[in-house]
């Protein structure tokens, strides 16, 4: 009996060392701001977290809120550093709050945000099959990673159909979706062809992105037109006649869209 009371005696304050460590963790975690706390996650998950990696798998219920929070005060801090009157200059009031709000909600959504969601359409019945080229235009914004200023432009997107096709509207959440975020137009063109190529299941995929750079137009060269094209082309789109073909939607919509 003095065994099985002290077997008894032993499991309960094992349980209650167990609920302090959990409380002084919990307490801990109160006290620690969310962004460390998102960090230490991707940190012992062993996932990146560079500006063009999306995180929303590891973030909690309302921490987007709290993270808004947290870099309100950065942003305050910064205006404070290059000596604006935040206190009695009326257009620099809550500057900071706005500030926080637009990289987080707007600039570098795509960072925070789960992926649009995207439904696929089988291309398999023989009356039906869609075996042409198909093109979308995506209008982008995006920033650049080095100075976080703007980029704007627009991507062209080709491809010959496997057995899946999305909706025509997708192609383009999932390119801007793919854009919010701080990034170079190289890797972000990549990475809209891998997005296409995962979704619809062709190899055959072209992406062209043009934009204007705020990191030329803004500072450095000051230059007055800073157009940058990139280009990815998979599978058939390696093919002189497809090229070709693909290159001559590109032209039209791009005069299309000039007039």
């Amino acid at each position: 009996m003095k065994r099985t009371k002290l077997n008894h005696k032993q499991v309960t304050m094992t349980d209650i060392a167990k609920a302090y460590t959990l409380a002084q963790q919990t307490l801990s975690e109160s006290h620690t701001p969310i962004h460390i706390q998102v960090r230490q996650r991707l940190q012992g998950a062993g996932v990146r977290f560079f500006a063009g990696d999306n995180i929303a798998d590891h973030l909690q219920k309302g921490e987007r809120e709290k993270l808004i929070e947290e870099a309100t005060a950065a942003f305050e801090s910064v205006l404070q550093t290059l000596v604006i009157d935040t206190t009695n200059d009326p257009n620099s009031k809550g500057t900071a709050r706005r500030m926080a709000k637009m990289y987080i909600n707007e600039l570098m959504a795509g960072r925070y945000e789960q992926a649009p969601d995207v439904t696929a359409f089988p291309n398999t019945e023989s009356e039906t099959r869609f075996t042409g080229m198909l093109v979308v235009t995506a209008e982008l914004k995006s920033m650049c990673s080095h100075h976080h200023q703007p980029v704007t432009g627009k991507c062209w997107i080709g491809l010959l159909p496997s057995t899946k096709v999305i909706g025509l509207s997708k192609y383009a959440r999932l390119a801007q979706w793919i854009a919010r975020r701080g990034t170079l137009q190289e890797e972000l063109t990549r990475q809209i062809a891998d997005a296409i190529m995962h979704h619809t299941e062709t190899k055959d995929v072209g992406v062209i992105v043009s934009a204007q750079h705020g990191c030329c137009t803004n500072r450095g060269i000051m230059a007055h037109d800073s157009t940058t094209f990139t280009s990815v082309l998979e599978g058939q789109f390696y093919n002189p006649s497809v090229k070709q073909e693909f290159l001559t939607y590109v032209q039209q919509a791009s005069r299309f869209s000039c007039q």
